[in-house]
């Protein structure tokens, strides 16, 4: 009983503790490194880690296992964004796993049995034991609970595959304290001494007074200054290793080919919406009519009460205030025409706490069988057998058979909902017995609180949808545009045409969707497969449009060519350019000046006077970051004229007044501590940085995903 209560309860945590391996906290941010060529590596191969492959299928299932366990502890369907981070999650616990494996495995980390049975069942246990065995009512580490799971797992057959998967647990937490001794040890070789804590504090709290004299790149115009092509290699070849790309990236155009609903596909759905309404209101069944006529499984979902809050915003007032068998709509809501009624009202507690026992039919012969089984319970605990004794004993829902049956106590949605009728509609003390599509439940009401009114109601819908001949006249554009558009002539077709060319820039191979293009991924796929100028050879369908893209650009992995990122530096060589005509300028004006305000004069420049500047925030008020400009303030003499100092806004003579010190620092322990404290903060991911530079990390998701 015990195995199967921890692990079927608990194994969407087990599952995830083992495969992260206690490192998700700090690399679930990471952007992988992608692989030098879309079609690198083999048909079987989605990554490459310190020379080991990761085969597809092992990847697969574990992506599987994830997702399952996301939307099992979120209570959600994936959307495209979500689906996207679940793959970057278990792509990371790859990452981390064998990187980090390979360096605890080097330095010969350990973890004996002795310390493994204390991160089990010692004194003070693995903080994920003791969240998994963790009472809900007091907090506290239930001892017992996690005494008798050992116990039973003791006696469990080699062969019982709940024995392997705590194996499996077991496994991951030695891992994590491999990896916990080995993030200790770097942590330990960082020191912070007493010369780096007074610069530091001083950095902090020495003030600097100037004046100074600046021409702004932006007073000289553009069209005033030439920029040579030695001038983009000048600035390339000393700032190259900042175009480093990490991963492949691309960038493409697209016209769009609306095929939203027309005007008379919406009136055709209103139509059918007023019928279904006409319908609604003199239906005598309304759970049938749902069932039968509502679109989304949502509205199919039994009926349940709820309160005021809960609602549709398009119909929650209306509804608490409508008399019942009230018909409200056809309304529009969520891409959907609705019609609601009002099926019943009633006051009723706003939450219950309860417990149960479940029977389950597939293990008693039956449906018949489980029922007539919980019938016999019912009527042994109203006889004075504890409920807890018998839930430990029969129920099969484990996680709270352990528990005594209990679910504490909840709030109205929690439940299916005739698990919630039944216990939002009786009273204190009432024992049941009803049947779910879990199986049959034996339930007692332990205690109700609150009261407020509640409302059932019942929606069919019929979502706002595009007829097929609205479609096909988008597609048939489409395929027009296709036909007509080349590499060459893209932009002048779609103006001909009068469609928008959009861009999509810098987009990564993994990408799911893009700005307004939810669902992209058919499309990256292809962007990612063909040559840079090429256009698609189909209409992809995303949302209600038809979407024809173009390769404009490939950005590959490494550095990136002068080409490739010449027009983003432009500015910036721009502003050197104009940098030196600006100094010659300035120099003439500070050559021969005695005073800052002489150097003003003749540049014909205001002299802006600065009080109680830092050197550890080097910000020019009413500018910008300047950190060339203040790093030469502080190392500079009071009362001396500046030489021209480029900076990063424009060009800049100054003229310092004198710095106010602090006092000197006599105690530098705290000092160290908030410098040790710092470090250690960025010290996780630059380690993972370090050794996944290290590691040659190929991936190759995007041929696959």
């Amino acid at each position: 009983m015990g195995i199967m209560s921890f692990l079927r309860n608990r194994m969407g945590t087990i599952l995830v503790v083992v495969i992260g391996l206690a490192l998700f906290a700090f690399i679930a941010g990471e952007v992988v490194q992608y692989g030098k060529s879309f079609f690198s590596g083999d048909q079987t191969t989605v990554g490459e880690i310190s020379g080991e492959k990761i085969k597809y299928d092992a990847f697969n299932a574990r992506l599987d296992q994830n997702t399952k366990q996301y939307q099992q502890q979120f209570g959600q369907s994936l959307t495209p964004q979500l689906t996207s981070y679940v793959q970057n999650i278990t792509w990371n616990q790859y990452l981390s796993q064998i990187i980090f494996k390979k360096e605890v495995d080097k330095i010969g980390v350990v973890v004996g049995a002795d310390e493994t049975r204390s991160m089990i069942s010692g004194t003070n246990p693995d903080p994920e034991v003791a969240r998994n065995f963790t009472n809900p009512q007091t907090g506290q580490l239930d001892r017992a609970q996690l005494n008798q799971f050992l116990n039973n797992m003791q006696n469990t057959p080699a062969s019982d595959p709940m024995r392997a998967q705590w194996a499996e647990f077991v496994a991951g937490r030695i891992e994590a304290k491999k990896m916990e001794k080995y993030l200790a040890i770097v942590h330990n070789g960082l020191y912070v001494n007493s010369l780096e804590a007074n610069d530091d504090y001083e950095a902090k709290n020495k003030l600097a007074n100037f004046k100074y004299v600046t021409l702004s790149y932006a007073s000289l115009p553009d069209n005033k200054v030439t920029v040579s092509d030695d001038d983009f290699q000048a600035y390339y070849d000393e700032h190259k290793a900042s175009f480093k790309n990490a991963q492949e990236l691309r960038s493409f155009q697209y016209v769009s080919f609306n095929a939203s609903p027309s005007k008379e596909d919406t009136a055709a759905i209103k139509k059918q919406a007023d019928k279904l309404a006409a319908d609604f209101k003199a239906s005598t069944n309304d759970s049938l009519f749902v069932q039968i006529n509502a679109v989304d499984n949502a509205n199919k979902a039994g009926l349940a009460f709820q309160r005021k809050g809960q609602l549709d915003p398009a119909i929650d007032s209306i509804m608490f205030n409508a008399p019942k068998g009230f018909v409200y709509g056809p309304y529009v809501s969520n891409g959907s025409y609705k019609v609601s009624k009002l099926v019943d009202e009633r006051v009723g507690p706003d939450s219950v706490k309860s417990r149960h026992i479940l029977i389950n039919p597939a293990t008693e012969g039956g449906l018949p069988k489980a029922q007539a089984k919980a019938d016999s319970i019912k009527k042994v605990i109203e006889a004075g057998k504890p409920f807890a004794d018998m839930a430990k004993m029969y129920s099969s829902d484990k996680g709270s058979a352990e528990k005594g049956g209990e679910l504490g106590t909840f709030g109205r949605g929690a439940m299916v909902p005739a698990f919630e009728d039944a216990v939002f509609n009786g009273k204190t003390g009432d024992l049941k017995v009803i049947t779910t599509q879990f199986g049959v439940h034996i339930i007692q009401i332990e205690d109700q609180k609150g009261s407020s009114k509640v409302v059932k109601v019942a929606t069919v819908d019929r979502p706002l949808q595009a007829s097929s001949q609205t479609q096909s006249v988008a597609f048939s554009k489409a395929q027009t545009f296709l036909s007509a558009a080349t590499g060459g002539n893209f932009d002048a077709q779609a103006k001909k045409e009068g469609l928008e060319v959009k861009t999509a820039p810098d987009v990564n191979g993994l990408a799911g969707s893009l700005p307004g293009l939810d669902n992209a991924r058919e499309v990256v796929k292809w962007v990612f497969k063909a040559d840079n100028g090429d256009i698609a050879d189909k209409a992809f369908t995303v949302g209600n449009q038809y979407i024809v893209p173009r390769v404009t650009e490939i950005k590959p992995e490494g550095i990136l060519p002068l080409a490739a990122v010449k027009k983003q530096i432009e500015p910036a060589v721009r502003n050197i350019v104009k940098a030196k005509q600006l100094t010659e300028k300035l120099q003439a004006a500070a050559n021969g000046a005695t005073s800052i305000d002489q150097v003003g004069q003749k540049a014909g420049a205001p002299v802006v006077p600065i009080q109680n500047i830092v050197f550890a925030n080097p910000v020019l008020p009413g500018i910008a970051q300047e950190n060339k400009l203040i790093g030469s303030i502080f190392g500079s003499q009071p009362n001396k004229v500046s030489k021209v100092i480029e900076g990063a806004q424009g060009v800049y003579v100054y003229l310092v007044d004198g710095f106010v010190n602090p006092a000197p620092l006599t105690n530098s322990v705290r000092e160290k501590q908030q410098i040790g404290q710092a470090i250690l903060q960025r010290a996780d991911n630059q380690i993972f940085d370090a050794l996944k530079d290290k590691a040659n990390v190929k991936d190759y998701r995007a041929k696959f995903l």
